[in-house]
């Protein structure tokens, strides 16, 4: 783990100060180029050393040595001069041979020589100021990149050892860690990425957990029906009649529906929205056929029985409508009425009875899965997965679902739906 942080902090350092140092090379490559040469810049010692007059062999003893240390303070040179003999007749600095003047010095000095009326000759040895260009450019990528390094060593260290974090961080979750979440502050990319990863990681959390309890709800929740069905089988083994026949067939039924909805519950929690299978849908026929099917009555329809369509799929908001029918014949009492009623951008449904009601406290965790009141015996079955469906395919196209009191008394369940799908 060590390595793998190490190796990208060095990675990105090191790229970081290559790159300075190209650009560094370039420029001074490019100075090198178009600025200009120790040559032009001595090129007005030559008329100066021109126009200066040197001392005739005949002046006062001195004063050519004299003349040789003003000329070569004035232009920063090693100056010596020669008689008309080759001989060495005065000197400022180190004396330079009369024959060095014949070839180059280098590119740290330059010889010059100027042959006098007399006979006489002055050699001058300059020197340029500063340092050579090479090594000019050499200390100016020094110290950008000296400079740059250091400036920059903080801030890689921090971007990698925020990544190994979310690298980390990643790994932990992987092995089980659910509910670990990642320091998602700041604006930088960063911590948008940690950001999507707590939100999806809660997201994971959330469906696992609901999972888990739905597997231990529904494995509960058969134990009822398997029981009595096995019953049924047996004493119809020892005795067949038909009632133990109509008993085996709806202890089967309801061990079909229950996995039915353990099926649909599943693939509701794990597919989004996009998965549906989106057509115009005529509630107004839906709720006319499922009314149907168990006797209810189809009342207050808006519109003078004009269809009500929404966007959505057929088939889920069919067991929508069945499941607050059969929830209402289960638990409540005739009359069960269902209207369909829109708005301009919403499709509401209502479904009544004329039952005990139910307890402001449970209108809402009747829409838990399997829940069972308490003090409720286990024989009267609790609600189930039915209103639970409900809700989750009501929020699945756009809308929600509400337990609520009826006016004349009973219950009434109240989904709304948006009339486009977004």
């Amino acid at each position: 783990m060590i390595g793998v942080r190490r190796r990208l902090f060095w990675k990105v350092y090191l790229t970081l100060l290559a790159s300075l140092i190209a650009v560094a090379f370039l420029i001074g490559a490019f100075w090198g180029l178009v600025g200009e040469s120790h040559y032009e810049r001595w090129g007005p010692s030559h008329v100066q050393l021109d126009d200066w007059s040197i001392p005739a062999r005949d002046d006062p003893p001195g004063a050519v040595a004299a003349a040789m240390t003003r000329l070569g303070g004035e232009l920063g040179a090693d100056i010596s001069v020669y008689d008309a003999g080759g001989a060495l007749a005065a000197s400022r600095g180190l004396p330079i041979p009369l024959t060095a003047a014949r070839g180059h010095a280098g590119p740290r000095a330059q010889i010059m020589r100027v042959d006098l009326p007399d006979g006489r000759a002055v050699v001058a040895r300059f020197r340029p100021p500063g340092l050579n260009p090479r090594l000019r450019i050499l200390t100016i990528v020094l110290i950008v990149v000296g400079g740059v390094g250091l400036a920059a060593f903080p801030i890689t260290a921090r971007l990698t050892r925020r990544l190994e974090a979310l690298r980390s961080g990643v790994e932990q979750w992987g092995a089980g860690a659910l509910s670990l979440r990642l320091d998602g502050a700041g604006h930088d990319e960063v911590a948008v990425v940690a950001r999507t990863f707590n939100a999806s990681a809660a997201r994971v959390e959330d469906l696992l957990a609901s999972q888990k309890a739905l597997l231990a709800n529904a494995s509960h929740e058969l134990r009822s029906p398997l029981a009595r069905l096995r019953l049924a089988i047996e004493l119809w083994l020892a005795h067949p009649s038909p009632e133990m026949h109509a008993e085996i067939v709806r202890n089967l039924a309801e061990s079909d529906q229950l996995v039915e909805e353990i099926l649909l519950a599943s693939r509701l929690n794990h597919a989004g929205p996009s998965n549906a299978r989106a057509a115009r849908v005529d509630l107004l026929g839906l709720a006319a056929e499922e009314a149907a099917r168990i006797g209810a009555g189809v009342a207050c329809v808006s519109d003078g029985g004009e269809s009500v369509e929404i966007d959505g799929d057929a088939t889920l908001l069919r067991r929508l409508i069945r499941n607050l029918l059969e929830n209402a014949a289960k638990h409540g009492r005739p009359p069960i009425t269902i209207s369909v009623t829109r708005s301009e951008d919403m499709a509401r449904i209502v479904v009544a009875d004329a039952g005990d009601g139910i307890a402001p406290a449970e209108r809402e965790r009747v829409f838990e899965p399997f829940y069972r009141p308490a003090g409720r015996a286990e024989s009267s079955g609790g609600w189930g997965l039915g209103l639970s469906l409900v809700r989750q395919i009501a929020e699945r196209h756009g809308g929600d679902a509400a337990c609520e009191a009826a006016l004349e008394g009973g219950t009434r369940f109240v989904v709304d739906l948006a009339m486009r799908r977004a």
